[in-house]
């Protein structure tokens, strides 16, 4: 390597994304159901109980009942014309799929890939009592993403929602086989040292997100956000991982990007997630 290479390096390694915080503009949160007026009203109660860390007079509530749409196209008039900031709702409107637990149904598919804000989904009323999910509060809170440095918007509306003094575990799991596969690649190429790459190559992986998590922690200490901030950076197998970290921590609400620039389908490994762990709030971006 020559001088000019290593000094490029050294410059391209102290370059690094340092976190901004942002208050989230929150003015009306619409909450969507399937449910008859009177039951749909209880559902609104369960949801602001569940965010009871957004408790603010000058957030407008609004409910929509099963009997206000029947069809994609008429939940996404309603959504344009009351043009919330966040829209909550849950699995399979207007459907029995709740009984087969693989998808999200055709309502939430829309939402979440069309409608413009980002969408909380809560276990389905079927499911879970509202009163049960609405106990849960948001006192831990994990943003979960495939590249968490620099995503300062995952991590704005995680403190966003998290209650005071509530716990936001920032994770990053890097694919462990992904990786075994970048260094099998290196170890066929003669030009590559194979045991430099595998020496250098997983802590610097590791390195980014840990330090973009640690500009987290002391940005938002000197906003005077009151949240606890905590590092959860590893190699994995990402779905199992995250469920495992889930139950070890007693997340209560995950936070996880959704939308693709470069396709229609939900984000990398989001789908399988929210597909699966239908008993846990998440709060899809």
């Amino acid at each position: 390597m020559t001088n000019v290479d290593q000094f490029e390096s050294v410059f391209r390694s102290a370059d690094k994304p340092v976190f901004q915080p942002a208050d989230v503009e929150l003015a009306t949160v619409l909450v969507v159901s399937d449910l008859a007026p009177e039951a749909a009203e209880r559902f609104t109660g369960a949801v602001r109980r569940f965010l009871h860390g957004l408790d603010d007079p000058a957030i407008t509530w609004e409910t929509l009942d099963g009997g206000r749409f029947a069809s994609q196209g008429e939940l996404l008039e309603q959504v344009e014309r009351i043009a919330p900031q966040l829209v909550c709702s849950y699995r399979n409107l207007h459907s029995d799929g709740w009984r087969w637990p693989h998808s999200l149904g055709e309502y939430l598919d829309v939402l979440t890939q069309v409608g413009p804000s980002p969408v909380l989904v809560c276990p389905h009323p079927e499911e879970m009592e509202p009163d049960t999910f609405a106990d849960f509060g948001t006192d831990r809170v994990m943003a979960v993403t495939d590249h968490l440095a620099g995503d300062d918007r995952l991590v704005n509306w995680a403190v966003k929602i998290a209650e005071d003094d509530g716990h936001l575990l920032l994770t990053h799991i890097e694919d462990q086989r992904d990786y075994e596969r970048m260094i099998d690649v290196i170890s066929k190429i003669p030009a590559l040292d194979t045991d430099a790459a595998r020496r250098t190559i997983m802590p610097q992986l590791l390195k980014e997100p840990r330090d973009y998590i640690r500009s987290c922690r002391e940005q938002l200490e000197r906003a005077g956000a009151r949240v606890v901030v905590e590092e959860v950076v590893t190699m994995g197998h990402r779905l199992g991982d995250y469920e495992r970290l889930v139950k070890e921590h007693r997340v209560d609400v995950l936070v996880l990007n959704t939308r693709d620039d470069d396709q229609l389908a939900m984000h990398g490994h989001a789908y399988p997630l929210v597909v699966e762990l239908r008993a846990l709030p998440m709060l899809l971006l």
